[in-house]
């Protein structure tokens, strides 16, 4: 089987560049704020239809690859996650190209974002059976205790003010209800418009906060605006960290690694979580937390060490048992089955060449991720040396587009101004908006899961205390809140 695998694969050069194509157009829809991996694959989905199979599953692998790491590429330059995996590359991403070092901040994101995915491939290779087994434990009981313990991640990146962040925390929270009840298919919080009914999404508020909100922003300085480029002169080798340098960081690098790995594995949480929850992670067991959100590079490893351990994760439990992780594995999985491989316990004896083929097209667009966007480097860096007068007009059709592109609804364009004039809002009153999107992310997946649990129990709370994987995640996030408080009394004594 892994001899066939090799020569539909490695010693096919129309599925090699198949591979290739799709990493670099996955690359350009993951930058492009809006747009995204699952986007992608859905429009070419109907292309992939008449090619071999082999061809067409490795179309949708580069796709999803690239997609997933091209992500960085705004988040950095431009402080807009491409896509929502991105959002804790912001954090120190941006701040680094303010500073002047975008060249290194990529340069370590692609790398990283390299070995991300090739611990997670590994992973999927040689450990997916027995990893598989695992979620069959989890009910709704666990899945709600795994949400509130990701939303301890707002009591840490609160800032200054821990009651501003839980407050915005709360606000994003009620975002999430707007729409239609995951249980009982109640209508709330639509004010009568159908548009509605099916919630805020995602794309919208972070195009509208990160990019709106910033652009609106840039717009009270006339006199920076109007000034030249600032031409940013970087001589870089290689990917701007040196070998000693970057082994330094193996245990945020591992760390990361199996954060986004147990993320992916898990249906139904995705990348922005597990780029939260890592970022979190590293700035808890790192010796110089102040220094988070400053410009450094720890920052940028453990937020793409875990957005792309994220990739073979969700494919586990697709290719074992059948349930894609996320919408983009859901794509992947229609893919699949329209050539006529169907995941599953017996899918290794029924497609086995395939499977090993679907491996090593992993590794393949991977390796060319990596090299495309390092060959491209010098020219995303280039975008910071277009005058603002012209860059932000660009950036804000582009916002534009991609909150079309979410829905294909001019209702989702008005509320990016909306949720931009709210992320003004924010930055008046000095009130965190990451905790929003935290709680705007979660929100959905902690009232859908509890209630479901509350359902199986008739209303019994106790489900929640006496299966131990659920209270283990409890009794973690109140740890992690208590930590929090005491720092915060800590820095409030001194």
């Amino acid at each position: 089987m892994v001899n066939e695998a090799i020569q539909m694969v490695l010693l096919n050069p129309v599925c090699l560049g198949l591979i290739f194509f799709g990493v670099v157009i996955g690359i350009i829809f993951g930058a492009v704020p809006g747009l995204s991996s699952t986007m992608a694959m859905i429009l070419f989905l109907p292309m992939s239809f008449g090619m071999e199979p082999m061809n067409g599953i490795s179309l949708l692998i580069g796709l999803y690859l690239g997609g997933i790491s091209g992500g960085l590429i705004s988040a950095i330059l431009l402080k807009i996650p491409g896509t929502a995996s991105s959002i804790a590359t912001v954090f120190d991403g941006g701040p680094m190209a303010d500073k002047g070092k975008a060249g290194e901040a990529l340069g370590v994101g692609i790398l990283t974002s390299f070995v991300g995915g090739l611990i997670s491939i590994f992973a999927l290779m040689f450990i997916s059976p027995y990893l598989a087994k695992v979620t069959l434990a989890f009910t709704s009981a666990e899945y709600f205790s795994i949400a509130v313990f990701a939303l301890t991640i707002i009591s840490s990146l609160s800032g200054n003010s821990l009651i501003n962040g839980i407050l915005a925390g709360l606000f994003g929270i009620t975002l999430s209800m707007v729409g239609i009840a995951p249980v009982d298919g109640a209508i709330r919080f639509t004010f009568g418009q159908s548009k509605l009914y099916g919630g805020f999404d995602s794309v919208v508020i972070l195009i509208g906060l990160y990019a709106v909100t910033d652009i609106i922003m840039s717009g009270f300085g006339r006199k920076h605006i109007l000034g030249t480029g600032t031409k940013y002169k970087y001589s870089m080798r290689g990917y701007g960290i040196g070998v000693k340098e970057y082994l330094s960081h193996w245990r945020n690098i591992i760390q990361s690694a199996l954060v986004g790995l147990g993320i992916g594995i898990l249906p139904g949480i995705g990348g922005s979580t597990a780029s939260l929850l890592s970022y979190t992670a590293a700035k808890e067991t790192s010796k110089y937390p102040e220094k988070f959100g400053t410009g450094i590079v720890d920052g940028v490893i453990a937020s793409e060490t875990a957005n792309n351990a994220v990739i073979g994760g969700s494919l586990i439990p697709l290719i074992t048992m059948g349930i894609p992780g996320n919408v983009a594995t859901a794509v992947f999985l229609g893919g699949l089955t329209i050539h006529g491989i169907s995941p599953g316990p017996l899918v290794f004896q029924k497609s086995g060449e395939y499977i090993y083929g679907i491996f090593i097209a992993l590794l393949v667009a991977n390796v060319f991720m990596i090299i495309c966007e390092r060959a491209g480097l010098r020219f995303f860096v280039k975008m910071l040396d277009i005058p603002k007068y012209i860059l932000l007009p660009i950036v804000m059709v582009c916002c534009v587009i991609g909150a079309y592109c979410s829905n294909f609804s001019i209702f989702d364009v008005w509320y990016v101004a909306v949720f931009g004039l709210i992320g003004l809002l924010f930055k008046v009153l000095k009130v965190p908006a990451t905790p929003m999107i935290i709680g705007f992310i979660l929100g959905s997946m902690t009232e859908e899961n509890l209630r479901q649990a509350l359902m199986q129990t008739g209303g019994d709370w106790s489900i929640f205390v006496t299966r131990p994987i659920s209270l283990i995640f409890l009794i973690v996030a109140v740890l992690s809140v208590a930590m929090t408080i005491r720092k915060q009394l800590k820095k409030n004594k001194a």
